[in-house]
């Protein structure tokens, strides 16, 4: 008779995609709302966006758990951040913060793969992109997610920016105009719900720019 072993995994992975995209003057993050384990959907209605600092927003797929972990872990340094130095965190520090929060946490990560957008100090968009354990870039347009195999090809064909090992260094800001980016989000969003059974039901777009924040919705397939 063979043995029944049993393994319990302290993670899981509850799917779902994101993306930002940095501009000239302002950035976008886009996420779906579906929050799934196997081959159940657990949620339809399941933001993956998170407001770090005025000028910083965080999308974050992998498991939820460990992703509300650490969204209340960088809300409480924050906090302390602006009791001492009475302001908010920039974009870039909210970056290395996350990054040193991960690497802390690397011998039992946070099994959270995040994308962090926002403007710099000039008010040029900036994306930061991550891997569980802290390591990260900036890039002008990245995704993350299990849709991020169908759809980082598809931003590599419109987006394609010039390698950082460029010397001088080229900005890594798309060309494209505001409306242009929102577009482009949607129609790769549109195109990954249609190949992954875990990217789907409604698609959340938060635009940062010199006026603020706003958000827009779209409905996804639902199957």
């Amino acid at each position: 008779m063979t043995k029944q072993q049993s393994n319990w995994s302290p993670y899981d992975n509850n799917g779902g995609s994101c993306v930002a995209i940095a501009g000239t003057n302002y950035c976008v993050i886009a996420a779906d709302t579906r929050m799934s384990t196997g081959y159940s959907i657990l949620t339809r209605d399941y933001s993956k966006i998170s407001k770090l600092a005025e000028k910083s927003v965080m999308a974050s797929s992998g498991f939820q758990a460990d992703v509300k972990a650490l969204q209340k872990h960088l809300a409480a340094r924050h906090l302390i951040y602006q009791h001492q130095h009475n302001k908010q965190m920039s974009c870039p520090a909210m970056a290395q913060l996350l990054s040193n929060t991960l690497y802390y946490k690397r011998f039992f990560p946070y099994y959270s793969f995040n994308v962090l957008g926002g403007l710099d100090n000039e008010g040029k968009g900036c994306v930061y992109t991550y891997d569980a354990v802290g390591s990260y870039e900036r890039v002008g347009y990245s995704s993350q997610g299990s849709g991020s195999t169908l759809i980082t090809p598809f931003l590599d064909n419109q987006l394609k920016s010039p390698s950082p090992l460029l010397l001088p260094a080229q900005d890594s800001a798309t060309p494209l105009s505001e409306a242009e980016a929102v577009n482009l989000v949607k129609t790769v969003f549109a195109s990954a719900t249609e190949r992954d059974i875990y990217t789907g039901d409604r698609l959340e777009i938060v635009i940062l720019n010199a006026d603020g924040i706003r958000r827009e919705f779209m409905e996804l397939r639902k199957d």
